[in-house]
């Protein structure tokens, strides 16, 4: 059970920090042996099912901002600045959708336990933020953004299949490459997880194996899911305060030493 709570924690930190939660949630199973009890038929349920959990933190803390973006969206359409960003993450959830769809599974069998990968992608990604956002100007909001700034955002998120690259920091990165300010970059990068993450946990719905194991440890799934709801909550918070007046070298620097970390264990 305390590797259960402690891996709902990772989840809830790592999907919101641009460090990788795919890759935490690997390292942390397979090097350091937190959660290695669980089955591996069971452990990527029991992923989806800690990503619920984000999804979940992320509906209730922008649950205003999702609503007007409904209304707005299909009363106003891109006439409204609110409207508009509803079919911005539409178009930006596409690529991601299109490739996970057809390569995930290749992805997952591939590259789940290449941890040398995994560490480069940890610390190239790292500096590659660090370096983008040093040289990126902050001249754009969510509100002054263009069509094919959302989309090529979405474009950046397919690297997110990797483990090791992060959603969040290869969406963040993206939108300040394209000059958008540190705290609206995050959060986009934000609102573009939610049809993303909604979509996976929904595929795998449909999967009736994945019920069965629902079943069989319910109290297991439901803690993991409260528990990174509760820190994916406390993270948002954080990081939107934290960008007002930071930059991305603290998680340069925490990316680059975990990556060292991983090497070292596995030669």
């Amino acid at each position: 059970m305390l590797h259960i709570i402690i891996l709902g924690i990772i989840q809830g930190i790592a999907e919101f920090l641009p460090i990788s939660s795919s890759a935490h949630l690997i390292i942390f199973r397979d090097l350091f042996h937190i959660g290695s009890n669980i089955s591996e038929n069971m452990a990527l349920t029991f992923d989806i099912a800690l990503h619920a959990g984000t999804l979940l933190a992320i509906g209730i803390y922008f649950f205003k901002d999702f609503l007007n973006m409904l209304i707005k969206g299909f009363t106003k359409g891109v006439n409204d600045k609110e409207g508009k960003i509803l079919w911005y993450l539409v178009i930006a959830t596409i690529p991601a959708a299109i490739f996970g769809i057809l390569f995930e599974e290749k992805i997952e069998l591939w590259i789940r336990g290449n941890y040398f990968l995994i560490a480069f992608a940890l610390a190239f990604m790292g500096i590659l933020i660090y370096i983008i956002d040093k040289k990126g100007k902050q001249t754009k909001s969510i509100e002054s953004m263009g069509l094919k700034d959302a989309f090529l955002i979405g474009c950046a998120q397919v690297c997110a299949l990797i483990p090791g690259f992060s959603r969040s920091g290869t969406t963040i990165a993206a939108g300040r490459a394209l000059n958008l300010n540190r705290e609206d970059s995050a959060k986009f990068s934000f609102f573009l997880s939610a049809p993303v993450v909604l979509g996976a946990v929904l595929l795998h719905l449909f999967d009736s194996e994945t019920w069965m194991l629902i079943q069989a440890n319910v109290g297991t799934f439901l803690i993991g899911i409260l528990v990174s709801f509760l820190a994916g909550l406390c993270c948002i918070q954080f990081l939107l305060k934290y960008l007002k007046k930071h930059d991305f070298k603290i998680f340069m620097g925490y990316r680059i030493v975990l990556a060292i970390i991983v090497i070292l264990m596995i030669v």
